[in-house]
């Protein structure tokens, strides 16, 4: 099996925290993680992403959506 290799633009869920952003790029050994509604970056380790479904995706799109309707900080 092919070790999954991120790049920038795809939605992947972080496994060791459980959050999905977006890769935004590469700092040494780590990828840049955003959060999918935006906010601060973090630091991913390559082999804790994997690639999330279109649905999971919007799953998350519309969670931010949902907070941000209800006045809540992300």
């Amino acid at each position: 099996m092919t070790a999954y290799k991120p790049r920038p633009g795809d939605i992947v869920e972080d496994t060791s925290t459980g959050k999905i952003g977006k890769v935004m790029g590469f700092e040494g050994p780590y990828v840049q993680v955003r959060p999918v509604g935006g906010g601060l970056e973090w630091d991913a380790r390559p082999e804790n992403l994997q690639p999330v479904t279109g649905a999971e995706a919007l799953s998350s799109a519309v969670a931010v959506a949902n907070a941000r309707s209800r006045g809540e900080r992300l």
